[in-house]
């Protein structure tokens, strides 16, 4: 995993901030290797807790993936539309 600028609010909580770079791992786990997808979507419940908001999400999504080019959407659409136990994604 390459070192990144994760986008995170200096306001949250360590707890919050510790389950959104979490997701963040787990989405780049899914691109760079494989991810459990029960695992994944667990974090990715934990990230709604901190970010609820489709708005919020779809921003802070940007931000990831600008800064990586890994997409948050499209691992949880994969993740939410298979029965597969791990979640593979492949880079454009």
């Amino acid at each position: 995993m390459q070192n990144y600028q994760y986008p995170i609010e200096i306001d949250w909580t360590h707890d919050e901030m510790n389950k959104v770079i979490m997701l963040w791992n787990a989405v780049e786990s899914a691109y760079e290797n494989e991810v459990n997808r029960e695992e994944f979507l667990k974090r990715y419940r934990s990230f709604k807790e901190v970010v609820p908001s489709k708005g919020e999400e779809k921003r802070y999504g940007s931000m990831f993936e600008k800064e990586t080019g890994y997409s948050l959407y499209q691992v949880v659409k994969l993740a939410s539309n298979t029965d597969n136990r791990t979640i593979k994604m492949k880079r454009k």
